[in-house]
């Protein structure tokens, strides 16, 4: 299998498309499927396109009451409790999905924190990085064996063109040397979920099993819990009465078309033989020339850069004591 171009390949859907849409005439019958974060922000969205189509949906929660009260229009949905900074909790809800069936043909790392003030988890890793990324790295080792059974599984990260504003610093990855900045932090954290399918991708072509990276747009969620009211005005997410400003081309989405890049990467036949690149607005992104492009479309270099991508899993597996077998 050859490496797949970082460039358009003419989806025919764009920035507006919704999840609806994108999955319009696929069957995910008898398929499972995966979402972190589904109970939540365009988490919901996906897991509604994905049931739509007739697959069988996991969803871990943290509260798994909240989580059903969320998903109560889709009694269907299984709930099982999962925490992503906690390692056990990771494994103990991985036995369980595999438990539940012997394949699983999607698995979308969807969940996320964004901009926390500086806040460890019990290994003393930083928490963006290691909710986002090291969790996530976690969790899809240990449905590895149930992804590779499915003979043809994707594996979907949501990153952001939030990678723009940070690399990975491999000699301080947890800030215990240079002075915490919540953004630089999210950018690391949403960097290395690219690079993350950049590797798996790699290493999982030979069984069938490809990885994308997802830029789902700005969207009015949760996830913006932790932005201070300054950092909103600027962001212009919402109007001057305070509802979200809805304007796709310029990356300002509904949950519904958000979760259609995910939903695309997951199912398209068009994405067959093809992945380890980063997605937006339901098409393959373009790659910008270096890390200092202004260009608010597209991915920088150091998020789709195999060397790094090599590096990073190998310090992840030394850090979550993980790996693919």
């Amino acid at each position: 299998m050859t490496h797949t171009p970082q460039k358009p390949i003419g989806s025919g859907f764009g920035p507006a498309s919704t999840a609806d849409e994108v999955i319009r005439g696929i069957s995910l019958t008898g398929k499972t499927v995966v979402v972190t974060g589904g109970a939540s922000g365009i988490g919901i969205e996906t897991v509604r396109a994905f049931r739509s189509a007739g697959a069988r949906v996991i969803v871990p929660a943290r509260d798994t009451a909240k989580a059903k009260a969320a998903l109560a229009t889709m009694p269907d949905v299984i709930v099982e409790v999962m925490d992503l900074p906690e390692p056990t909790a990771i494994d103990r809800f991985a036995s369980r999905v595999l438990s539940l069936t012997d394949k699983l043909d999607v698995l979308v790392n969807n969940a996320g924190v964004m901009a926390e003030p500086l806040t460890r988890d019990a290994r003393g890793y930083e928490m963006q990085f290691a909710a986002n990324h090291l969790g996530h790295f976690q969790l899809t080792c240990r449905l590895w064996p149930a992804l590779v059974r499915a003979e043809g599984a994707r594996v979907v990260a949501l990153s952001s063109y939030g990678h723009r504003r940070a690399g990975i610093d491999f000699r301080d990855p947890h800030f215990e040397r240079r002075e915490y900045d919540r953004w630089v932090a999210y950018g690391r954290a949403k960097t290395a979920n690219a690079l993350f399918a950049v590797a798996l991708d790699s290493i999982g072509r030979q069984w069938n099993v490809r990885a994308f990276a997802v830029h789902p747009g700005g969207i009015a969620t949760p996830l913006a819990c932790h932005m201070l009211p300054s950092e909103i005005e600027a962001s212009q997410i919402f109007d001057a009465e305070g509802k979200p400003v809805i304007d796709p081309e310029n990356n300002k989405k509904t949950p519904e078309q958000g979760a259609a890049t995910s939903v695309w990467c997951a199912t398209s036949p068009q994405l067959a033989g093809m992945g380890g690149v980063y997605c937006a607005d339901c098409d393959i992104a373009i790659a910008l020339p270096s890390d200092g492009s202004a260009e608010m479309h597209g991915v920088r270099p150091h998020a789709i850069d195999p060397i790094s991508a090599g590096r990073l899993w190998q310090l992840s597996e030394q850090l979550t004591d993980a790996t693919l077998d």
